[in-house]
């Protein structure tokens, strides 16, 4: 095998690898456990992780980048307050208000990188920390109801054509994400200022805006799920959303997106979402079976362990790419 056979079998492991681990994740589901790949647990999956699935998409283009957003979890907590308070007043005010307000947010962040110079982890710890206060103040320290007169409840419990309507949201928004990062110059500056960002300033592309763009996308994508959040469950949750950062970090980079940015994928970022939510769903099977009784904190176990061996594996195969090209 050539030298540039082998860096495309890399290349074809890293992004490839998860879609392989979903297949066989679903295949180990169907032959072990009845119902599994029924319509209801199939749409019950599909419904939940449509939250996780958008605030992972938003950290996909932020980590292409080079970047980190630690906000987003805390972000989504604030967007389901917001909507849960708008939504009295019908589906497009909580609609809009919980958008706005990860929006401002993303701009937020925005601003601190890249006009106050602040590192990505820095800055959006900070926003982390107050977005999750102001989704306290906003709330009185307590759930906020939802209205269920005005229809509002539909974005998160209703379905279209049968499908869940959040998942259908959350479809849209990965078609379109790969579309803007595969086929639009956009994409191609994304991956480009990941690669090397003083390179592509040279360039003359527009690495400030390009860099912007998607830290306010990353806070509009969270704002998105915390409306589907608020209503799917019927309440604005201010103190929900911990852990969800780590659960999109590692959904980025368990489909092949590298930590260190120049290289990913939109659709790899959607099967790690897959891969790792129908994790959770074997291990309630396996609970529901008597064999084994796991808490709902194992989640967070074996997400981080998922997470070390990916990167781990990743670093591993950044390396022999690089001895591969040398």
């Amino acid at each position: 095998m050539g030298r540039l056979d082998t860096a495309r079998l890399v290349r074809a492991i890293g992004r490839y690898g998860v879609l392989l681990a979903l297949v066989v994740l679903i295949l180990f589901g169907w032959l072990r456990y009845e119902n599994f790949l029924g319509s209801y647990n199939v749409l019950s999956v599909l419904r939940y992780n449509s939250m996780f699935a958008l605030v992972a998409l938003g950290m996909c283009f932020v980590i292409i980048t080079g970047g980190i957003d630690l906000s987003v979890g805390s972000t989504a907590a604030l967007g389901s307050v917001v909507a849960a308070l708008l939504s009295p007043y019908g589906v497009l005010p909580g609609l809009l208000g919980g958008l706005a307000a990860g929006f401002a947010v993303g701009a937020i962040n925005a601003f601190v990188i890249i006009r106050l110079n602040i590192l990505p982890f820095i800055a959006t710890l900070a926003t982390m920390l107050a977005a999750s206060g102001c989704a306290l103040l906003l709330a009185n320290n307590q759930s906020v109801s939802v209205s269920y007169e005005s229809g509002f409840t539909e974005l998160g419990q209703g379905d279209f054509l049968g499908f869940p309507i959040p998942a259908w949201i959350g479809l849209v928004a990965y078609l379109a994400g790969s579309l803007v990062l595969n086929l639009t110059a956009f994409g191609r500056t994304v991956l480009a200022v990941g690669g090397n960002e003083d390179a592509t300033r040279l360039m003359g592309l527009p690495t400030t805006r390009v860099k912007a763009a998607v830290y306010i996308l990353s806070g509009a994508l969270a704002g998105l799920a915390g409306v589907i959040l608020a209503a799917q469950f019927g309440a604005g949750q201010p103190i929900e959303g911990v852990g969800w950062e780590l659960f999109a970090i590692a959904s980025v980079v368990v489909g092949g997106t590298l930590l260190t940015g120049g290289v990913g994928s939109v659709g790899s970022t959607l099967a790690g979402v897959l891969l790792l939510g129908l994790i959770f769903n074997i291990l309630n099977f396996e609970n529901g079976l008597g064999w084994i009784s796991l808490s709902a904190y194992w989640q967070s176990v074996i997400r981080g362990a998922l997470l070390l061996v990916v990167v781990a594996i990743q670093a591993r195969l950044v390396a022999r790419s690089d001895d591969v090209h040398a």
